[in-house]
């Protein structure tokens, strides 16, 4: 028997690296709920960019947000028809933070006015997750994976993508949020872990709460 589920909607987001994808599949797989994941192995742009970040970043960045809205687009139409719980592994919000991150002036000019045109009343998640952890776990969880295009990533790269994620996080308020502290933490493989941040999904109402118990701290 699955357990009840009082989010219909919910995102896991995090930087590169931090295991949004793997907790968002866990999540799917306790509620039995739909899995929307973005599809990095279809990007055929993703390796050439981590290659030459300035050379491919625009049309790396346009696929993704093809991808992104049309998958969005699915499930709006979804909704008409089914109360399915769904997890997702990102917000369509961070296409556009990415991009920031990525993309000199004038390709992000070009980016935003593809942008306001595709995307169009989302779907609003009912809880975000956001998995923080310093660049130092993330290049170790990236080397661990040994996904052969991650391994370009540069340092520099993901300081960056790390700063913009704190930055958009701290403003946010589109949804209830739990900032987990994916550091400390493995509610990836630890089911104490995933135990304890279940309840902290269940207790979730509006605004936002810190996920860090004490325990793991003095460690």
């Amino acid at each position: 028997m699955q357990p009840a589920v009082k989010h219909r909607y919910v995102v896991v987001e995090g930087p590169i690296g931090v295991g949004k994808t793997t907790l968002a599949k866990r999540l799917a797989e306790t509620w039995g709920a739909e899995l929307l994941l973005e599809q990095a192995d279809a990007n055929p742009f993703l390796e050439r960019f981590y290659r030459d970040p300035v050379g491919a970043a625009l049309p790396a960045q346009l696929h993704f947000l093809f991808q992104r809205t049309q998958q969005l687009a699915d499930l709006r139409q979804q909704d008409l028809f089914t109360s399915a719980v769904r997890v997702a592994d990102y917000l369509i919000e961070k296409d556009r933070l990415f991009a920031r991150v990525t993309l000199e002036e004038a390709e992000f000019t070009l980016y935003q006015q593809v942008y306001d045109r595709l995307v169009v009343d989302p779907p609003k998640p009912d809880l975000v997750i956001y998995l923080q952890a310093p660049v130092d776990v993330l290049l170790e969880r990236i080397a661990r994976r040994r996904i052969p295009m991650e391994q370009l990533i540069e340092r520099a790269y993901l300081e960056k993508l790390n700063e913009a994620y704190a930055r958009f996080f701290h403003d946010y308020d589109e949804a209830p949020l739990l900032i987990v502290n994916a550091a400390t933490l493995d509610p990836l493989s630890n089911d104490i872990d995933y135990a304890e941040l279940q309840g902290a999904i269940a207790r979730m109402g509006r605004g936002r709460l810190y996920f860090n118990p004490l325990r793991h701290a003095a460690l």
